[in-house]
């Protein structure tokens, strides 16, 4: 099944007539081989070759299959009646020797691997339009929060560089996915090459540019698509968790960031002023499709003996329906990312905002190097910190909005006599410069390859 925004390539990738194109391709090439072996006549096998050529896998080829698998209730059967009408006298060699799956297997895995090659060059794309943000951004100041509540600060371009990363990490186990279902299979009814040479097998996977799976059964390993659907559930769920931090950045209150919102865009039906993050939240949703996918992959490992076929009407939906979910996605969210709309005065602005309460490591350490116990300068910056919250809790806003009327963390500290005994003006000021938090960003920078 294909989502209805499936982009042109993808769409047409899972198509029937493309699935049929490449059933064709298999057939045919295992004539090749049968002939190679002298199993059938060299002179059909050239026949066969020159005649699929000139066949038109078009919707008419398609809808006759179909009227066929309407009466026989199998697709392959249906399949290789069309192809061996079409081909005359020699159809009759056509699937010699094979059984479905040797088909089937053999052209999914191959079609597999040309979705994931498409795939990853989405990411490849993506990850440009990180890279550039992470340089463009990397001294670009912004507080860094933990269980949603401000932290230290960072920077937006330090928070573009992790998605870099992740998305090298996700381009690695998208083509370890790819190695593992690049793998055909021409192995007869049970896999034991009863009434097919393994020669078949070697030829056509390498015409394919797969490789022959070791040893099968009357199908692959559904190991080997659980992989598969797993790699593309971990990149969905790299896209969510940005999403929903971009979500989040959006947020009325915070507002650092936000989604591009075209001319003549509107954001509600009811109030004029919306303007909501609603490409991330659609790639929220969609993520859960793909990790659903992925789950219900892992259950098809589990089939009966040499083989069942509960397997197979799960994989027609969520094989081509993940490829195709998690391809639309890297292009939405590479649109959404190459447009975003980046705040930096917003950023300083809420870093701020908490009258300097994010120093407070800062502060913490420089007391402990003064002579101070550990213990005791936790309690003394803790302390201003607690005051300072009840005070902004109270005030009901930060202490930056006009003129400030709630002393702040610096304030608290350099009043308090403990702590100047401890501190001068200037140790105490040093300590509430953000610039202390970026002296190792290059290093982070250089490790990625973004400097």
């Amino acid at each position: 099944m294909i989502p209805r925004y499936t982009r042109p390539v993808m769409a047409e990738l899972w198509s029937p007539a493309n699935r049929y194109r490449r059933w064709l391709a298999i057939e045919v090439l295992a004539c090749q081989a049968q002939a190679r072996l002298g199993r059938i006549p060299a002179e059909a096998a050239e026949r066969i070759t020159a005649g699929a050529s000139r066949i038109s896998v078009d919707d008419a080829f398609v809808a006759e299959v179909n009227e066929i698998e309407e009466v026989v209730r199998h697709d392959v059967i249906a399949f290789v009646t069309v192809a061996a009408r079409r081909l005359g006298e020699d159809g009759r060699y056509v699937h010699f020797g094979l059984t479905s799956y040797d088909v089937v297997d053999t052209a999914l895995s191959s079609l597999m691997v040309e979705a994931l090659d498409i795939i990853r060059g989405g990411l490849d794309e993506l990850n440009s339009v990180l890279a550039d943000l992470a340089r463009r951004h990397r001294d670009t100041l912004m507080v860094a929060r933990t269980h949603g509540v401000h932290a230290e600060p960072t920077t937006f371009g330090l928070k573009m560089a992790l998605w870099y990363a992740d998305g090298l990490r996700n381009r690695e186990r998208l083509t370890r996915a790819r190695e593992e279902v690049a793998v055909g299979r021409l192995a007869g009814a049970v896999g034991t090459y009863a009434n097919v040479d393994p020669a078949v097998e070697e030829y056509v996977c390498g015409k394919l540019g797969l490789r022959p799976a070791p040893v099968s059964t009357q199908i692959l390993q559904r190991d080997r698509h659980a992989a598969y659907l797993s790699a593309l559930a971990l990149l969905a769920s790299c896209l969510d968790r940005y999403a929903v931090e971009i979500r989040h950045l959006q947020r009325t209150e915070v507002r650092e960031v936000e989604e591009p919102f075209r001319e003549g865009q509107k954001g509600s039906s009811a109030m004029p002023h919306k303007r909501n993050p609603v490409g991330c939240e659609q790639i929220s949703g969609l993520a859960r499709v793909v990790r659903a996918n992925a789950a219900a992959a892992l259950e098809n490992i589990g089939l009966w003996h040499e083989r069942d076929i509960s397997n197979s009407s799960a994989e027609r939906i969520i094989i081509p329906g993940s490829t195709s979910l998690v391809d639309y996605m890297l292009a939405r969210f590479t649109e959404i990312m190459r447009g975003l709309s980046v705040y930096p005065g917003r950023m300083l602005r809420n870093l701020e905002a908490a009258g300097g309460l994010v120093h407070s490591q800062r502060v913490l350490l420089a007391l402990v190097e003064a002579g101070m116990s550990r213990e005791e300068a936790y309690e003394v910056v803790q302390r201003h910190a607690m005051a300072l919250w009840r005070e902004l809790d109270e005030a009901g806003g930060p202490v930056d909005e006009g003129a400030r009327t709630i002393p702040g963390l610096r304030d608290r500290l350099a009043a308090d006599p403990e702590v100047r005994r401890r501190l001068g003006p200037a140790e105490l000021e040093a300590c509430f410069d953000p610039g202390w938090h970026l002296r190792n960003v290059h290093v982070i920078f250089e490790r990625l390859g973004l400097a």
